[in-house]
């Protein structure tokens, strides 16, 4: 398959890039590149044939997009919000697969072994998951409970020194590939606890999930647990109860809303582009009304949003962010991703369903990213629960 230039020029309608300092725009100009070098060229391939780019992740390591939040101390990058939030940004404008490979190394295993892990845990994994010689990956998510995770059966229970691990997950990204599984589980007295588990222990086992139409160049699979023995260090220390899992949903939140972003963003560029080069009617259709509608909004749509994750980027650094302010801003970005890429693949016309172009691939993506960490219609219910005060879950 051919391979084409990567031509991306990145909208700021509002001069945003005044706010960020030059770190924060160093790191985004040094992922972009390597999105435009080592992902753009390849990775419609891969999409097509269901496949993931494992060659990616030390390469994602090496540049720092695993934990850049995580203190160097233990192999992370000591950086700001801001910065996570413009390398997930630049990640999922190459793919979104690509980005969940990230945000689930560093949102959803290292931070929780670094939040509410012993030293002991922190030494052992979080320098090998940072550099990419580890991949993991996070097991909340269970084939009959979704949105409700409290109703979680996977369980554990003590054995001597150890653990006995029964249950399953699905739906988990890295699964396949994965040496470390971050696993929730409940107790004897039916506390939810965190679990490391590595690759090879007897009777755990990591099924690839076939058949996608979404993250076709992201691994996804199950994890099996059928009288799985772990050892008692392996559990989580500091933290019991749904609390865990969700905190470190809040942080992978957080990078899908700067994520979501950089796809919108590929696929306006991708049809102002095109609509400019498309000639119909004696004149490039860019100069149609209706177009140039689609173009406009497309562009207000985008500066909105990346006025709201630059805010809420200040407040995650100040420490202020709520899980609700989170969830409002991962389900914008995702809803207005999935509309851009609807109406550019409208501009592109026929050519908008082919793998020349990155719109139809954006567009099946955002199908998964507007359901996981959250479906769309649960983060509305989160907004509405915060502004009511009612539960309207139950």
């Amino acid at each position: 398959m051919a391979t084409k230039t990567d031509l991306f020029q990145s909208p700021d309608y509002y001069l945003l890039d005044e706010l960020l300092t030059e770190e924060q725009k160093l790191i985004r100009e040094s992922v972009r590149n390597y999105v435009k070098k080592d992902i753009s060229p390849i990775i419609e391939d891969y999409a097509q044939r269901a496949e993931f780019p494992q060659h990616i992740v030390p390469q994602l390591g090496a540049l720092g997009c695993f934990g850049p939040t995580i203190p160097e101390t233990y192999g992370g990058g000591g950086l700001d919000y801001i910065s996570y939030g413009l390398m997930m940004q630049e990640l999922e404008r190459g793919d979104s697969g690509v980005r969940s490979t990230a945000s689930v190394q560093g949102s959803l295993v290292m931070f929780p072994i670094y939040a509410y892990g012993s030293e002991e845990q922190r030494q052992k994994y979080l320098p090998k998951l940072a550099s990419g010689e580890w991949l993991g990956c996070f097991g909340l998510t269970e084939p009959n409970h979704g949105s409700d995770p409290a109703g979680m059966l996977t369980h554990f229970v003590e054995d001597g020194d150890d653990i006995i691990l029964n249950g399953a997950k699905m739906w988990i990204s890295n699964a396949p590939f994965a040496q470390v599984a971050v696993v929730w589980a409940k107790d004897e007295q039916g506390e939810v606890r965190g679990i490391i588990v590595e690759r090879g222990r007897a009777g755990f086992t990591t099924p690839t999930t076939h058949g996608k139409w979404s993250l076709r160049a992201s691994a996804t699979g199950e994890l099996v647990f059928n009288d799985v023995r772990v050892p008692k260090t392996n559990i989580l220390p500091n933290i019991k109860g749904l609390k865990g899992p969700l905190s470190c949903l809040s942080k992978a939140r957080f990078g899908i809303a700067w994520g979501a972003i950089g796809v919108a963003m590929d696929c306006y560029d991708t049809a102002l582009r095109y609509s400019k080069e498309r000639v119909q009617f004696g004149k490039p259709i860019a100069g149609f009304q209706l177009q140039q509608k689609k173009l406009a909004e497309m562009i207000t749509e985008i500066t909105k949003a990346q006025l709201l994750v630059w805010r809420l980027g200040v407040l995650m650094n100040n420490n202020k962010a709520t899980p609700a302010q989170i969830s409002m801003a991962k389900r914008n970005s995702c809803e207005l991703a999935a509309n851009i890429a609807r109406e550019a693949r409208q501009i592109l016309g026929g050519m908008g369903i082919t793998g020349e172009y990155s719109i139809m691939r954006h567009m099946m993506n955002m199908e998964s990213v507007l359901t996981y960490e959250g479906t769309h219609d649960v983060h509305l219910l989160i907004t509405g629960l915060d502004i009511t005060g009612i539960n309207a879950f139950k």
